[in-house]
């Protein structure tokens, strides 16, 4: 046995066997011999679909979203996984406020018209359903939506009286959540928080479009003044009328509050996907922005619970079709992350250029690998990086990734990979299907933003086991030490994602720093004890508790 292998064994049947059942249920370092996330039986891995959001925004009508979802079906996409199909912002007119119910806009979604009868999107889910795919739904988690706030030239805002306007879930939640999955039969749910983080007193839009003024839980610029209990409570009660309206627990909880409340550390509990950052644009800095906000968060995500960078921007800005190797590098580090993969794009106008990236089977399978393990950061910098993902086969997927604007030299080593020195090394290249072979190290010359993705067959350096820091998929952080919840300052600073440079800079607040962190300390430094150095192993401050 390993020493590696000795330790776990005794420090988690130590834990077992002496902490007595009264200490677990009041101290939360106290081992409870229980795996403490919910198994839940969707998303075992990352959700994979269309999104209509960066598609149309608020003008997306029903012809859109089925031709869209033919052609997922027509071209194979679905196949391959790409299963929902997710309305966003705009569906909605008002609510009736006899009873509170929702109605439809059916001008746009015409079959929602049902003679004689309250609005349904029961024959559209119907149709979905019919094609093999399912259908999604967007909403917010208080009283008004987001596109009420920032969209506001919008054709399709909701319309009526203050209240008829007020569409969120706030004071509906289980009216509307059993609307949603069991009458019109949908089966994932994203829900917003511009209800509770935009239309406070002090708003001058809260006035000048007469909405209902409620105090913001959530602050954006400081954590401190966030109300992280009062957040996680909001969609713990939508998860929970989520649970009885769907006995069977065929749905999706996509949490999105853009990386606030401190998300990161509760979202597993609560989701099935929670969003790490705010939204992402067409932009390469923006993209690295968004992936940093998750690519350092392997410990807390695992099947039934992923970290979301946002959905797809492929076809679109930087990612379009003149910009092919910014859009494999965008499609390959969501995979290698294991971020839901969700389209963004008209369909039924997509190149063949742009549907041969969605459509890569193998980069597809690597982010839809069955051990469930988000790839870790295996060299850290702010110009180059590998990341390297454990697969259920025992082999690994590695990325090398050139950030920057210049052609550079990536090194990848077979330590890297966790693989012994002396013996050969296997590798695929998952883009263009060549083969290598090298023993020790290698170097690659890489084009400016272009990804490398590899699927690579070695000896491995631990030959009775596995490192935890390579399966972060089953080891989860119940409790990481973190006192105060701090700005996670590596994120990317991107200029303001909306095009001004007003004020001082972009400062991400996206909380995590000090997480627990997979072969890095939780402030981002290489591990050492007592002065030795170890390129493997696991992070954590004091106080923390893991399951394995």
């Amino acid at each position: 046995m390993t020493i590696r292998a000795l330790l776990a064994s005794v420090a988690i049947s130590g834990l077992l066997a002496f902490a007595p059942p009264a200490l677990a249920e009041t101290d939360p370092l106290a081992a409870t011999g229980v795996w403490s996330i919910p198994e839940r039986s969707q998303a075992r891995t990352p959700p994979m679909g269309w999104n209509s959001w960066n598609a149309f925004r608020t003008e997306v009508d029903e012809a859109k979203v089925l031709g869209a979802a033919r052609i997922m079906v027509d071209s194979g996409l679905s196949a391959l996984g790409y299963t929902y199909v997710n309305i966003d912002d705009g569906w909605w007119l008002r609510r009736r406020q006899a009873d509170g119910r929702l109605e439809i806009r059916t001008g746009i979604f015409p079959s929602a018209q049902v003679d004689g009868q309250d609005s349904s999107f029961r024959a559209y889910t119907d149709t979905l359903h019919a094609m093999g795919l399912k259908a999604g739904i967007y909403t917010d988690i208080g009283r008004n939506a987001c596109s009420q706030a920032y969209d506001l030239h919008s054709p399709n805002l909701p319309e009526g009286t203050r209240a008829e306007r007020e569409i969120g879930l706030s004071g509906h939640v289980d009216q509307d959540i059993g609307l949603y999955f069991g009458e019109w039969g949908f089966d994932y749910i994203k829900v917003d928080a511009c209800g509770i983080n935009v239309y406070g007193p002090d708003n001058p839009l809260t006035r000048d479009h007469d909405y209902t003024a409620v105090p913001p839980l959530i602050d954006q610029a400081a954590i401190n003044r966030t109300d992280v209990p009062a957040v996680r409570a909001l969609y713990g009660e939508v998860a929970e009328a989520l649970a009885r309206h769907n006995p069977d627990g065929d749905y999706i909880l996509a949490i999105c509050n853009w990386g606030s409340a401190d998300v990161r550390s509760w979202g597993k509990d609560i989701g099935h996907m929670w969003r790490t950052s705010g939204d992402i644009t067409p932009t390469w800095t923006r993209m690295l922005h968004n992936f940093d906000s998750a690519s350092t968060r392997a410990l807390y995500a695992k099947p039934g619970a992923w970290n979301d960078p946002d959905i797809l921007f492929i076809g679109h800005g930087e990612f379009d079709q003149d910009h092919l190797t910014e859009a494999r590098s965008h499609f390959s580090l969501w995979a290698m992350i294991n971020a839901p993969l969700l389209i963004s794009y008209d369909l039924r106008q997509a190149p063949q250029s742009l549907m041969d990236i969605w459509g890569n089977a193998d980069i597809v399978r690597l982010n839809q690998d069955a051990g469930g393990h988000q790839g870790v950061i295996a060299y850290a910098s702010d110009d180059v990086q590998i990341i390297v993902k454990t697969l259920a086969n025992g082999k690994k997927a590695v990325a090398l990734f050139n950030r920057g604007l210049g052609e550079t030299q990536v090194t990848l080593t077979a330590a890297q990979l966790k693989f012994a020195d002396g013996a050969p090394v296997q590798l695929r290249n998952l883009w263009d299907q060549t083969n290598a072979t090298f023993t020790d190290a290698t170097s690659f010359t890489l084009a400016p933003r272009q990804t490398l993705v590899f699927e690579a067959a070695g000896e491995r350096q631990l030959a009775d086991g596995v490192y935890l820091s390579e399966i972060p998929g089953d080891v989860n952080v119940a409790v990481d030490g973190v006192v105060a919840p701090e700005p996670d300052p590596v994120v990317h600073r991107m200029r303001n994602a909306w095009g001004e440079t007003r004020g001082s800079g972009e400062r991400p607040t996206y909380t995590g720093w000090g997480g627990a962190q997979a072969d890095a300390t939780p402030y981002d430094q290489a591990l050492r004890v007592g002065g030795q150095g170890f390129d493997t192993g696991i992070g954590v401050l004091t106080n923390s508790r893991l399951e394995i």
